[in-house]
């Protein structure tokens, strides 16, 4: 693997330290303005993770703790691709890198439909977005753009890949999904060093 490009060993270097503190409270708001900082130049992420899927949208690993504390993904948004609504039982952070995405929340019960809660949130390039069981952590996510790609950096308190999590259909109840990787054998990008 080759070592990570400078922003985003920065970043994993943060990450290392961050995840140490149990307190949710205080990590998420750390990890968001250390994943901020990583957005604001998009110069630093090879385009091979930043291809486009033709169907659906692409999550590329970039970086897996070696104890799966943690990881780091693109998302690749391909003109008008969308996510289903969907958790993640787990904390994470979304920066937008390039282009911008939308957002919207929602509450889920039994066998109801998902409920939209608010209004859906439009995220623009450098913009950067946190969500946790603790707080509200499902949502639907879709590229803004129905002209061009968008690309999003996301960091998550285990290897995302290998979470088992939910999808939440119109019809209502919860189907269990694990995402895996669009990278051959879910090996990482990058290492650290």
């Amino acid at each position: 693997m080759p070592p990570a490009p400078a922003p985003l060993g920065t970043f994993i270097s943060r990450l290392n330290s961050l995840v140490t503190d149990p307190d949710e409270a205080r990590l998420l708001p750390r990890v968001a303005n250390a994943l901020t900082t990583l957005v604001a130049d998009d110069k630093w992420l090879p385009d091979a993770y930043a291809v486009p899927h033709p169907d659906h949208y692409t999550q590329y690993l970039l970086y897996r703790d070696p104890a799966a504390r943690f990881s780091v993904v693109s998302f690749v948004w391909g003109p008008g691709q969308g996510t289903p609504v969907h958790d993640h039982t787990i904390w994470g952070a979304v920066g937008v890198l390039r282009g911008a995405e939308r957002s919207q929340r929602f509450a889920v019960s039994a066998d109801c439909p998902p409920r939209a809660l608010d209004v859906a949130e439009l995220l623009r390039t450098g913009e950067v977005e946190t969500v946790s069981p603790r707080t509200g952590d499902i949502h639907q996510v879709a590229n803004a753009h129905a002209d061009r790609v968008s690309v999003s950096i996301h960091a998550y308190g285990a290897d995302i890949g290998a979470v088992q999590r939910h999808t939440y259909p119109a019809t209502g109840g919860a189907k269990p999904f694990v995402s895996g990787y669009a990278n051959t054998a879910a090996t990482p990008a990058f290492d650290a060093q």
